[in-house]
């Protein structure tokens, strides 16, 4: 139980903290229920704040390090704004919590990695048929099934280019827990995916928008 884990790292010492527990799903907006809103959010968001308050404490105290997975999908989206939001989301919190601990001398590191599906297998390959039969009718007498055909193989198609190297994800997550200066941001991405968090960042919201309903219309 909690209060086990806090009685025996009180006495032993805590010094590192990875939130890395998180889930997925496809589908635009008004395709998903509240329910599947409600689960993605209370694992990605506030289960690595339930743990990060369980164990503040022992963090304080020993001066330690707080590592947070988020992803590169936290500055846009391509199919798969459920996802999105609750790293956007738990960015913000880091941020916060980030200056919050600065006093206390403990550093927060936030990890985003690029896209490693193919290493995590978070998210498995999705089926048009599942999303079509899963729809309300409301959704389906806007959307026809070619739609959720060409939608789903855009999806899968970018799962299966994810880098098998999660090695590199890993090997980030060790050095924001090690090194003497760690940094607050790890972006663990390739060169295209990096510089679309660079338009996203640096140019006006537009841009962006152009940028991706161009990839979403190829």
């Amino acid at each position: 139980s909690e209060k086990c884990l806090l009685r025996h790292f009180s006495s032993v010492g805590f010094w590192g903290l990875v939130n890395n527990a998180g889930i997925s799903t496809f589908g635009e907006t008004g395709w998903l229920s509240m329910e599947k809103y409600e689960k993605i959010a209370d694992v990605n968001l506030l289960g690595s704040i339930r743990t990060t308050l369980a164990f503040l404490p022992l963090l304080r105290k020993y001066k330690g390090r707080i590592v947070f997975m988020s992803s590169i999908v936290a500055y846009f989206s391509l199919g798969n704004g459920i996802y999105s939001m609750t790293k956007a989301a738990i960015e913000k919190f880091c941020d916060a919590l980030r200056l919050e601990m600065k006093k206390f001398g403990v550093r927060v590191c936030i990890i985003q990695p690029g896209n490693y599906a193919r290493s995590t297998r978070i998210q498995p390959p999705v089926s048009a048929e599942e999303i079509w039969n899963e729809l309300s009718e409301e959704e389906k007498a806007v959307y026809n099934k070619e739609y959720v055909q060409e939608r789903a193989n855009f999806f899968n198609s970018i799962l299966s280019k994810g880098s098998t190297n999660g090695n590199e994800v890993v090997d980030a997550m060790v050095d924001a827990l090690m090194s003497p200066t760690p940094k607050a941001r790890y972006m663990v991405a390739k060169l295209t995916e990096k510089a679309l968090v660079f338009v996203c960042v640096l140019f006006p919201t537009v841009v962006m928008d152009s940028v991706l309903s161009y990839a979403l219309s190829k």
